[in-house]
């Protein structure tokens, strides 16, 4: 396969590529129209561009044929899907470029958005959003049902676009960008505990992949693999992505946190000092 054909999608998607044309053509319009002084920087522009094209790129090159043919490729593609992709674009915060086009929304149209608003409470509440995210791994890795979702184009579709959702989400949730010393965004302590939690179920799925006796994932003898590798090797290295990368990534979420949490506590001292008093405390 030469280098044009590996760009080229493997299986056309008309709403998925619409969606990132329409994401890209949104943010890069927003960058032209805003003041220079509120235009963020070009690191944040370039993680952003970055996170969308990694997503869009396991999705819609060569990379999803692999996906679909070997179980170490497939693990990569999520891989990126819900944590490196989601995770470089929460990074980015390009919530204040797509606010320009929130002020273009007319009031009429407010009230039928707030179902909209609600879900997304719901879905970032902080025990929901953990166990959502754990939680759509383990169901897309059950052998019954990935054995569906690989030979079913449309559940293939929805498993794919639920992890990149989902990822956004829970990255948002984690990476939000505002100080929960000045506003209800969540705490930074919570934060790095969720990151722990959620990192320890991943270990535990990729542990019992990689040492599982036998075949797991028959779905791909069935198919065929695209490439001469032994069965065994392509899931040893498909239960080592699941393990291993999403710990990391989760340390290294931590020790973003834990970085703003340090630099925050200097800025807003009083405030973090009343977070730390224990509930109910009165001062005498």
């Amino acid at each position: 396969m030469n280098g044009v054909n590996a760009l080229l999608p493997y299986d056309f998607s008309p709403l998925t590529i619409a969606s990132y044309a329409l994401v890209l053509a949104l943010y890069g319009v927003a960058l032209l129209r805003m003041p220079d002084s509120e235009r963020p920087g070009p690191g944040r522009i370039v993680t952003f561009v970055v996170g969308v094209m990694l997503c869009y790129a396991v999705m819609q090159t060569a990379f999803d044929y692999y996906s679909q043919y070997m179980f170490f490729v497939h693990r990569g593609q999520h891989l990126v899907l819900h944590h490196l992709g989601p995770f470089l674009i929460a990074l980015s915060n390009p919530l204040p470029v797509m606010r320009f086009w929130g002020r273009k929304i007319p009031r009429s149209a407010l009230p039928w958005l707030a179902p909209v608003r609600l879900s997304y409470r719901v879905l970032q509440h902080p025990v929901v959003a953990p166990v959502l995210f754990v939680g759509l791994v383990y169901f897309w890795l059950s052998p019954s049902i990935h054995f569906d979702a690989m030979l079913s184009r449309q559940l293939y579709w929805v498993m794919n676009w639920s992890m990149l959702l989902d990822g956004l989400l829970f990255w948002w949730l984690i990476l939000d960008p505002r100080s929960p010393y000045i506003s209800n965004a969540l705490g930074y302590g919570k934060r790095m505990l969720l990151l722990a939690l959620v990192a320890v179920p991943q270990m535990l799925l990729g542990a019992w992949i990689v040492f599982s006796r036998g075949m797991v994932y028959d779905v791909y003898e069935v198919c065929g693999r695209a490439w001469p590798l032994a069965p065994e090797t392509d899931q040893l290295l498909g239960g080592l992505l699941t393990w291993i990368p999403p710990a990391m990534m989760s340390v290294l979420g931590i020790l973003i946190i834990l970085r703003r949490a340090m630099y925050e506590d200097g800025r807003y001292p009083k405030q973090a000092a009343e977070l730390a008093q224990p509930s109910g405390h009165m001062n005498t």
